[in-house]
């Protein structure tokens, strides 16, 4: 029989933070959502190799609304942990990114099964991003965060903070205590208690391509902390070809037999005229790890690079096949026949409404009422979904019937606000309903005149994108099989943290949306939507 193997990414595409916990047989993954809705989704699994879906936690109106949050803002980085017969989640969100400030909320909550039901929100404190807790031997428990600083001439990263919780006040209490400090950029704080140590797991160097993971230990919870005097667990800084680029930020978990592993994000990148680009952002990734003698923690290979295959635990099956990604594929197509979207889809920043989004007044139908511009952080009409492959293709077909130049509705390959392609439909004097590819590309705004089709007379309007690694192409067809180009090849990796000018910390995503400039909330009509990987013939 062919041992197990867990194959990376396990999670792929948009994945990114992922914070693990097992309880009982059970392993639990959760990632986070920036400014997308539902919030921080949840994968299962009783052996590390076979993950499923297991919905968000995030999931209510009144336990997440982001209206108006920056682009890479939102829920960062939440940690799932167990303690006292409950799930205790808790997470950070950021309404304010970029220089100085970082206004941020960091919020728990609790439920007896991951199921839910969750509780209100207990607010934390504001004083950094990234917390995790700790539930010592002792039973008490201690939240762990960044410590942000704003000042001129000082470290914006200004260390770890440690301060107790009290779950009987929901509040902390005591003083915060900074347990380290460190030249180097240092965020994601976990602690971990084994043979008398408290070993600190930090994320380092910034999450781009200089990112990493860095140990230290303590005989005492509030420290002194001694550094790895190895460096780096994990990198890639160093080996710019590596197939899984950006490696860090990650969580331990333990195996009911004592064997540990490392959750992890990492990019992989595709080449590109300006350079490597991560379409599909940053994925989870799973490592086996090891304990020296001098109780320092190791790659189980000794190395500092992760791996696409490592053994899985004891008595786990063999995967699904070859290549990355053991999650099931979600469903490729969409009928919209349901009463409620499908857990595949997101929103931005607020949950699903009747005013804007239905599924039963066309039944069959996913029906839009266009709101606010693609460039909106506030009333978008959008619904998306991740990509998992640079080689895919996503198709649908609209009713759509604009008489104004404000009406909108389509196919659109998203980013961001600052940066998407937008496949749609329009309203032209002297040519009635038209076709045509406008671009964001950070920030800046064009349309592409090339790529203009009139389409008054179609039946209907099927619109298609194509991701081929750096590519992407769009076409549309009147029947479904005859099909049109549509505008120039174009530069999928654009959609990716590494274009552009600001700090952006997603992944692509594909889906549709509608417009209405006047607020009259003309609807658009989506029949379905298919989204299928690509194999190596097409």
């Amino acid at each position: 029989m062919t041992a197990a193997r867990i194959r990376n990414p396990v999670l792929p595409g948009f994945h990114p933070d992922p914070g693990i916990v097992r309880v009982c047989a059970e392993y639990f993954l959760v990632t986070s959502t920036f400014e997308w809705f539902p919030g921080v989704p949840v994968h299962r699994s009783t052996d590390l190799v076979h993950w499923t879906p297991a919905g968000h936690i995030l999931d209510r109106p009144d336990l997440l609304d982001l209206r108006g949050v920056a682009d890479s803002a939102g829920v960062w980085a939440p940690s799932l942990s167990y303690h006292d017969e409950r799930f205790w989640l808790v997470h950070s969100i950021v309404r304010t990114v970029g220089h100085p400030y970082k206004d941020v909320d960091n919020l728990l909550i609790t439920a007896p099964s991951i199921d839910g039901p969750w509780s209100e929100p207990v607010f934390l404190n504001s004083s950094g991003f990234d917390p995790s807790f700790f539930h010592d031997e002792d039973g008490r428990s201690w939240l762990l965060n960044l410590q942000w600083d704003p000042r001129d001439g000082h470290p914006s990263f200004a260390g770890i903070v440690l301060q107790e919780y009290d779950a009987g006040k929901r509040a902390l209490i005591g003083r915060p205590r900074t347990i380290l400090t460190h030249g180097e950029l240092v965020e994601g704080p976990n602690v971990y208690r084994r043979d008398g140590w408290y070993h600190l797991m930090l994320a380092e160097g910034g999450t781009g391509w200089n990112h990493g993971i860095l140990m230290a230990r303590s005989r005492e919870l509030a420290g002194p902390y001694e550094l790895d005097p190895r460096g780096s667990l994990l990198t890639t800084r160093d080996a710019p070809g590596w197939p899984l680029q950006k490696a860090g930020h990650g969580e331990l978990v333990e195996t009911p037999e004592g064997e540990w592993y490392l959750a992890h994000l990492a990019s992989r990148p595709v080449a590109t005229p300006d350079g490597p680009r991560c379409v599909l952002g940053r994925e989870t990734c799973l490592q086996r790890v090891t304990w020296t003698d001098d109780a320092w923690l190791r790659l189980a290979d000794g190395g500092r690079l992760p791996s696409l295959e490592v053994a899985a635990p004891m008595g786990a099956e063999p995967g699904p096949g070859p290549g990355p990604g053991p999650v099931p594929v979600p469903v490729l197509r969409d009928d919209f026949d349901s009463v409620s979207l499908g857990g595949h889809w997101s929103t931005l920043r607020r949950a699903p409404a009747p005013d804007w989004l239905s599924l039963g007044e066309r039944p069959g139908h996913l029906r839009l009422r266009g709101r606010q511009s693609p460039h909106s952080r506030f009333d978008q009409s959008l619904v998306a979904r991740r990509l998992t492959s640079v080689r895919c293709e996503a198709t649908t077909v609209v009713d759509f019937r604009p008489a104004h130049f404000g009406q909108l509705a389509g196919l659109i390959c998203w980013y961001d606000t600052s940066t998407h392609y937008y496949l749609r439909l329009t309203h032209a004097e002297g040519k009635g309903r038209v076709l045509g590819i406008v671009l964001t590309d950070d920030g800046a705004y064009s349309e592409l005149p090339e790529s203009e089709l009139a389409t008054d007379d179609w039946p209907s309007v099927h619109l298609r994108a194509r991701f081929d690694e750096a590519e992407l192409r769009f076409s549309a067809s009147p029947d479904g099989m005859d099909w049109h180009p549509v505008g120039p090849v174009l530069d999928a990796g654009k959609l990716s943290d590494d274009h552009g000018s600001r700090l952006r910390f997603t992944g692509a995503f594909v889906g549709v949306c509608a417009q209405d400039l006047g607020g009259t909330r003309t609807p658009a009509d989506f029949d379905w939507f298919e989204l299928r990987e690509l194999d190596g013939r097409e």
